[in-house]
């Protein structure tokens, strides 16, 4: 039986395996919870094509998440899992007033979601987070995708699909932050440098350790924290050891993201060295801490405030050095974009208001 309520089914590589499962993917969790918030009359459902490794279907927060399980299957086993994806949309469409498919990221979902919503008339957008508008991805050329049926999570995301597919996406809706996730409260800020994502060489963290060997020099006895896991967790850790900055940068491993927002709100410097970057979640919520934020990516074309971008590892060090011995810096909370505010202009993308839910 169809239920009444309209739905919005969600295709995601990966999804939190419970509520406590805080580190996966934070920004589609922030934005599953807006929808939450200013839709309540609205049913998410996601399938996760990947994470977490297991088929049972289960509830995080109201939403119910169906799993496929379907990392690294081969050829005839991922087309088995994708017959089983197309039959659970099936059946969720006989089961639900489904008013469209919305997949994070232009690869293995957005593939599923463009035939799934043209054999079923169903409207489909996919949104473009980061690496699938690289050269190479091969999903692309399946998928076919218009200009209207694409979102990109920033500026920078938006020229890079265009400048290797040829198609610019109609639409920049950015990544934001969730305030209520931010305790207020009157914090020392004894961190002065912080870092925060994958140990990975597409993370560049050799660089963050460059910078804060440099800075030391300067600016004697400063204190810095590098959360992550990764496959360069060690030899980081090393690296550490070998610049003798033991005493000065600590590398935490992976840390509860609420955990997280409160080192933001200790730190000074929010540094982000990674070589691409789609709209960093961690750069947004260090800026709403009240971090000055430094990275080599510009996500929007126009300038953010307290989000200083530069060319190079000397531009790093030099900025990072003059914001910390500058007694006019402040360190005051900078909010670009609220993750609410994009939910709701992805919900008008989709005909859906809350009037309309009411």
């Amino acid at each position: 039986m169809k239920h009444d309520s309209k739905t919005l089914l969600i295709l995601s590589p990966g999804f939190p395996k419970n509520e406590a499962d805080t580190t996966c993917l934070p920004s589609q969790q922030i934005f599953v919870r807006s929808l939450n918030k200013c839709y309540p009359a609205l049913s998410v459902i996601i399938l996760s094509f990947q994470y977490p490794f297991s088929n049972t279907t289960y509830q995080w927060y109201g939403n119910k998440v169906v799993p496929f399980d379907g990392l690294e299957k081969g050829r005839i086993a991922r087309l088995l899992y994708w017959r089983q994806v197309w039959r659970t949309m099936n059946r969720l469409k006989k089961e639900n007033n489904i008013i469209g498919l919305l997949s994070f990221w232009c690869g293995e979902c957005a593939f599923m979601a463009r035939y799934f919503g043209r054999s079923n008339k169903l409207k489909n957008l996919t949104w473009i987070m980061g690496q699938d508008a690289k050269k190479g991805n091969k999903y692309i050329a399946l998928i076919q995708p218009k200009p209207g049926e694409l979102m990109a999570m920033s500026d920078f995301l938006s020229d890079e699909f265009y400048k290797n597919y040829g198609i610019r996406p109609s639409h920049v809706i950015p990544n934001g932050v969730a305030p209520a996730l931010f305790a207020i409260k009157n914090i020392v800020r004894d961190i002065t440098i912080l870092g925060v994502g994958s140990l990975i060489p597409l993370k560049q963290y050799d660089i963050f350790i460059k910078v804060v060997k440099e800075v030391n020099k300067q600016i004697p006895g400063i204190n810095s924290i590098l959360c992550g896991k990764g496959a360069l967790q060690m030899e980081l850790q090393d690296l550490i050891a070998r610049e003798h900055l033991q005493t000065n940068l600590i590398l935490t491993g992976e840390m509860p993201h609420q955990e997280t927002l409160e080192l933001m709100q200790r730190a000074k410097i929010f540094l982000h060295p990674s070589c691409y970057e789609g709209f960093s979640t961690a750069c947004l919520e260090a800026l709403y801490a009240g971090c000055h934020v430094i990275s080599f990516i510009r996500p929007m074309r126009q300038d953010i405030d307290h989000w200083h971008v530069v060319q190079n590892t000397g531009e790093m060090i030099a900025k990072t050095v003059e914001l910390l011995l500058n007694r006019k810096t402040n360190y005051v909370r900078v909010m670009p974009y609220i993750m609410d505010e994009s939910a709701n202009t992805v919900m008008r993308l989709f005909g859906y208001s809350v009037a309309a839910s009411s």
